[in-house]
């Protein structure tokens, strides 16, 4: 019955998520390595793990993370490199496609949250290779925008065309249409309207040109995996809840008090604002406790409480991010937000309240498999804005940066200080 064991699994546990986030983010986020360490360094001394790591039975989240990231990078295994009119690409190894559903399978039967690995893997795929359609429908007509009507095209094509902060690009661009679909019909000159706009009209109409019948047989690959994953999901859902004897587990009002409350508004107020409170810990995590129960939230329950504002400014956040997304949707660029966008709302679907209820008001140790997605956001955060500031500017946020990575390691020693004893954690 000695616990040291324990804890030391838990830390060795961390470590390697830690690892893997860094190779993770390497090959699939940054194109700049040294941009993955500091997003891993900032999640490995985070003072919102400690009771994850701390406590016995964060085991459950850690291990879980560690299975999520295995999965999605297997997943990303299994595609293949298509050419320029492949917009989809085929599945290039079964085996890695089926180890990515063995791996988010035990990540579900570890914890459930990680189930929604498939969820990412899917709109990763989607996002990132309707990147990839985009730019082959449109791509020679957007290199040949900055030309004048009337001049001469090149006999070859710009150099690097998809080539960013010197790193070459997953899709390599072959400059011609050989070997892949027929092009599409060129299309009007630009109108000059907004990125994302162009894009949605873009896609129309590639959706509904009768010259692109063969559109579905493009997709064809996603489709497949598609199914296969979504099918497999069923399957396993069932399972769970069979396991569970095909009931939900029961909580009372003093686990989840919003959640029995009878009035619709106060409990739809009450857990938006819980969502803004949840980002404000992994941004801010100052007041950090191991139970968040009974009255220590008070419910929301009328529109003039001033707490909606902080849930206000996060709809008017994420959905700035998701419109940065689309803007992106005609280049391969921005996977950052991408990627940290679905590393933090996915994992935290099933603690949200939205499909079930929980037994729990606010609990830090569901926040280790989001907190992922926040590190990659706040570091590509860091990285845009030091490209716009002068040399002083620069060496101030590096500055900042590391002061704050100390901060957060101060208070991780801090916070473990607390859960020693029973008697140091329940004051």
């Amino acid at each position: 019955m000695n616990p040291f064991y324990f804890h030391a699994v838990n830390v060795i546990l961390h470590c390697l998520v830690t690892l893997v986030l860094m190779y993770t983010c390497d090959k699939t986020v940054f194109k700049n390595r040294g941009l993955a360490f500091v997003t891993a360094l900032l999640f490995a001394v985070h003072p919102i793990h400690t009771e994850a790591v701390a406590g016995i039975v964060g085991r459950a989240d850690v291990l879980a993370c560690l299975l999520f990231l295995l999965a999605f990078l297997s997943y990303n295994r299994s595609l293949g490199k298509g050419c320029v009119g492949e917009c989809f690409p085929p599945t290039a190894s079964p085996f890695f496609l089926l180890l990515s559903l063995l791996l988010g399978t035990c990540a579900m039967l570890v914890k459930e949250t990680g189930v929604t690995v498939f969820g990412v893997c899917l709109v990763y795929d989607l996002f990132s290779l309707s990147h990839k359609q985009d730019k082959s429908s449109n791509g020679v007509i957007h290199q040949r925008s900055p030309q004048q009507p009337g001049s001469p095209q090149p006999s070859s094509p710009p150099a690097h065309p998809h080539r960013e902060n010197g790193k070459q690009q997953r899709f390599p661009h072959k400059g011609t249409w050989g070997g892949c679909h027929p092009p599409l019909p060129p299309e009007p000159k630009s109108s000059g309207l907004p990125a994302t706009p162009r894009a949605v009209w873009s896609l129309m109409r590639y959706l509904t040109a009768s010259s692109n019948r063969n559109f579905l047989l493009t997709m064809r690959p996603f489709f497949k995996r598609a199914v296969l994953v979504i099918s497999y999901v069923i399957v396993i859902l069932y399972f769970r809840l069979w396991i569970m004897g095909g009931s939900m587990p029961l909580f009372s009002e003093q686990d989840n008090p919003a959640s029995f409350s009878p009035y619709i508004l106060t409990r739809f107020l009450t857990y938006s604002y819980l969502l803004a409170f949840n980002v404000w810990l992994l941004l801010a995590p100052v007041t950090l406790c191991y139970d968040w129960q009974v009255g220590s939230i008070p419910l929301v329950e009328t529109i003039w409480d001033m707490r909606n504002l902080a849930t206000i400014l996060l709809a008017v956040v994420m959905a700035l991010l998701s419109l940065h997304c689309l803007a992106a949707f005609k280049r391969l660029e921005h996977k950052e937000v991408l990627v940290g966008m679905l590393f933090l709302v996915f994992p935290f679907i099933p603690a949200s309240n939205l499909f079930f209820r929980v037994g729990f008001v606010v609990a830090e140790r569901v926040l280790y498999m989001p907190s992922m997605g926040y590190c990659i956001l706040v570091v590509h955060g860091l990285n845009k804005l030091c490209t716009w500031l002068n040399r002083c500017g620069a060496t101030t946020l590096i500055v900042s940066t590391v002061l704050l990575l100390l901060l957060f390691s101060w208070k991780t020693v801090k916070q473990n200080e607390i859960w020693l004893s029973r008697e140091s954690l329940f004051r």
